[in-house]
């Protein structure tokens, strides 16, 4: 090795490609297929994309773009849903989202915590079965904005302040832009020389002293 190691050829300058591409059709379900497996994408019905699979993660992508990852299965004609890509039908048919399938694997895969069902019943409680959910998914859209990490750490504070509403949720996700921060002195120099003295208003206070005028209307 030591002897040939002189002898090699530099490596090159860009890495090789990993991923294995096909550009499989979106069905009316809203998924593709890869590799007898089919996989959730924010695209319409009909249209290509561009599916790269690599030994861990599947990514897809449309107009030069990435829009969506899966972690990748390999088992065989097994579904791998991601519930953000039909909160958009859920706003319209509320009633779907309790027993769909996507909400199922967030909750096998620990995307739904505890204290999103909380909130989600105190909707309810508050708005009605259909209201409530359409309230809550307005809420899990919050999370393409904001990114889900901050959207459940939003909701777990608004739970724990006994929050019901979707505007709570939103401030608590832009809470910290609202803080701005304290201005530093200037010195002004020279300027100092027209400062002058605040203003007292101690002389009005005899007008809280003297009988109220009395007069004819």
């Amino acid at each position: 090795m030591a002897a040939e190691r002189d002898h090699l050829l530099r490596p090159a300058a860009e890495g090789f490609e990993l991923a294995e591409v096909a550009f499989p059709l979106v069905d009316k379900q809203g998924c593709v297929t890869v590799k007898t497996n089919t996989y959730s994408v924010p695209a319409q019905a009909g249209s290509r994309v561009e599916a790269r699979v690599y030994p861990l993660h599947v990514e897809l992508w449309q107009g030069g773009r990435r829009i969506a990852r899966h972690e990748r299965c390999h088992g065989r004609r097994q579904q791998v849903l991601d519930l953000e890509h039909y909160l958009d039908v859920l706003g319209h048919k509320p009633g779907a989202l309790a027993g769909s399938r996507p909400l199922e694997q967030w909750r096998q895969t620990g995307r739904w915590p505890a204290c999103h069902d909380v909130l989600w019943d105190r909707l309810r409680a508050r708005h009605g079965k259909q209201n409530g959910t359409r309230a809550m998914v307005a809420v899990l859209l919050l999370g393409r904005e904001f990114g889900e990490e901050r959207l459940r750490a939003a909701i777990a504070t608004a739970v724990s302040l006994g929050a019901s509403d979707v505007a709570a949720v939103r401030y608590l996700l832009g809470e910290a832009v609202l803080h701005k921060a304290r201005p530093t002195p200037v010195e002004i120099g020279e300027l100092a020389r027209y400062d002058r003295p605040m203003p007292s208003v101690a002389d009005y206070d005899t007008l809280l002293l003297s009988s109220p005028c009395a007069g004819t209307a």
